[in-house]
């Protein structure tokens, strides 16, 4: 009876789980952040990271092409404090957390316990105090390698993570970069359209007075008076273009919408980017795309899993080792004949399982070969990435060629016209028209110069930044 009470208390042991109790004050202060993340935040703000490696993902060099320091601050701003950046970096952190935990499989595992007991024996009127501590230790022998197959598959994951966060930190910055330069680009038209709206409003008011004078039809009025509702409609759309994007620009950068009247940028005309657009780009850049690497360590693990699907058929073996002390006084508890020691051994190989293992292992090879096409489709889109950022930047680098001549031919034409009006020869309202089509045409200019550089940003994405 008493090796029974013995046992139960052991077992009982074994089942139990030790949770000391700490008192937390309760925080008074009014705040929207919950409290764990407050704690974490506390427990964390004195650890020291170099944040090199990220000004690394975004190539910082390249965005100095632009040659616009305000520009580069931003990018540098965003790599600090945009939110979907740090949900990038604690990912990684997730699943390199994720590794220690499968690694701890491949470790024993040992536990220790204590406890008092009263007991009564049967038979007996009075009680006995027993003091019991059991030591366990448990190993599964890894000859296969089986744990050590599934720690190097999570740790695929943990590095396609990090490739994650480089892809992260890549689009972020095209993102904030093209922003900015769409922005600029809507300061100038804004600034070209309030220049047209002027001029169709002093259209319509030369319209009016002719028309008093019956020299203009009230029609070619009318038509002055929709041109000029037109242009205002049109300004006025673009204004809330400009504050969409400010508040867009705002969130990139972390910040608060609140604060997009302060957002500071630099005129269009003194944007000059110098870097020239390759004939050709090489396949070694291609493969170094984050997406690629990857989809090409998921490959590797999917590979992984089905090795181990496979080794699921093969026996496992445990080595488990048990300390046990138990004594009527505490004070002897821990003597050699209070002791009890046991060592064993043992293996275990599932007979029948419903087939589960067998499905298990078409599972995982059915999913090799979906990971292996998909490795293969994003070879292939990545070339096409590449190939379209490529053409677009050479195709709109000669289109902007073209409407630079066409604007060289519009202030020729105008500047001859005014030569014409200050000599009496037109009006001033076909002059006016002359100035408007000049406005015109150097708002496609603004546009298209824009375009070439979101065209580059574009391809700086296209291939992660290597370019």
């Amino acid at each position: 009876m008493r090796k029974l009470v013995i046992l139960t208390l052991l077992a009982s042991l074994t089942a139990m789980n030790a949770m000391p109790l700490t008192a937390i004050a309760e925080d008074k202060t009014n705040t929207s952040s919950p409290k764990q993340f407050k704690s974490m935040v506390k427990k964390n703000k004195n650890k020291k990271v170099s944040d090199d490696y990220k000004y690394a993902y975004v190539n910082t060099e390249w965005w100095a092409g632009f040659n616009d320091p305000i520009l580069s601050d931003y990018i540098n701003q965003a790599v600090r404090n945009n939110y979907d950046l740090k949900m990038a970096t604690l990912n990684v952190e997730e699943y390199y957390q994720n590794v220690k935990l499968q690694f701890a499989n491949e470790l024993p595992q040992a536990g220790i316990g204590f406890s008092p007991a009263l007991t009564k024996m049967p038979g007996k009127t009075n009680t006995e105090m027993m003091f019991v501590a059991p030591a366990l230790v448990n190993y599964e022998l890894d000859i296969f390698l089986k744990n050590h197959d599934k720690t190097k598959s999570v740790k695929k994951l943990y590095e396609g993570s990090k490739l994650d966060e480089r892809a992260a930190y890549i689009s972020i910055a095209a993102s904030v970069g093209t922003v900015y330069l769409n922005l600029v680009k809507l300061d100038k038209t804004i600034e070209l359209q309030e220049e047209i709206v002027k001029a169709r409003q002093e259209i319509y008011d030369l319209m009016v007075m002719s028309n008093k004078e019956g020299l203009t039809s009230t029609a070619d009025t009318v038509r002055a008076n929709k041109a000029l509702v037109s242009g205002q409609t049109q300004l006025v759309e673009l204004k809330k273009q400009r504050e969409t994007l400010l508040n867009q620009f705002c969130v990139l950068l972390g910040e608060s919408p609140e604060n997009a009247g302060e957002i500071k940028r630099a005129s269009l005309d003194s944007l000059k980017f110098d870097r020239t657009v390759p004939e050709s780009i090489s396949s070694d850049i291609i493969v170094q795309r984050p997406d690629y690497l990857k989809a090409e360590l998921m490959v590797e693990k999917a590979g992984i899993d089905v090795r181990v699907a496979k080794k699921e058929f093969l026996p496992s073996i445990n080595i488990s080792g048990l300390a046990f002390f138990n004594a009527g006084d505490i004070g002897s508890i821990f003597t050699t004949k209070n002791m009890l020691l046991s060592l064993a051994g043992g293996a275990r190989l599932p007979i029948f399982t419903g087939g589960s293992r067998v499905a298990n292992l078409r599972l995982k090879k059915a999913t090799y070969e979906r990971i292996l096409q998909d490795y293969y489709k994003t070879n292939l889109t990545a070339i096409q990435e590449v190939n379209d950022a490529l053409v677009t930047s050479k195709m709109d680098k000669t289109k902007m060629e073209q409407t630079l001549k066409q604007s060289k031919l519009e202030k020729a034409d105008y500047s001859y016209n005014e030569d014409k009006f200050n000599q009496g020869t037109i009006s001033k309202l076909d002059l006016l028209q002359f100035k408007e089509n000049l406005l015109a045409i150097d708002q496609l200019v603004a546009q298209q110069k824009v375009e070439c550089m979101v065209d580059s940003v574009g391809l700086y994405k296209a291939t992660a930044s290597k370019i």
